[in-house]
């Protein structure tokens, strides 16, 4: 059996992209009176445990995941942290 890895996924959308549900977040810290908060931004964040035959195996299994369903390239970066179980 091959080592299991936890691979903790982080998807925003790039800088770039308008972030309707981030200024609504924002507008309403305002209304809370948290007037501290300058910007706001929402995203993602997965857990996903995999197996590899070692740490280069389980990131280049997690990229494909990031690159073909859990973010959209064209909108969205992603990036992660892999720890090995």
């Amino acid at each position: 059996m091959c080592p299991l890895y936890l691979a903790k996924v982080y998807v925003t959308l790039k800088p770039t992209v308008n972030d309707p549900q981030g200024r609504t977040v924002l507008a309403t810290l305002h209304n809370l009176g948290i007037n501290a908060a300058a910007d706001v931004r929402v995203g993602k964040y997965l857990e996903v445990k995999v197996e590899g035959e070692d740490r280069s195996q389980a990131e280049a299994l997690v990229n494909e995941m990031c690159e073909k369903l859990l973010a959209n390239p064209v909108i969205e970066e992603y990036r992660f942290d892999l720890e090995r179980l």
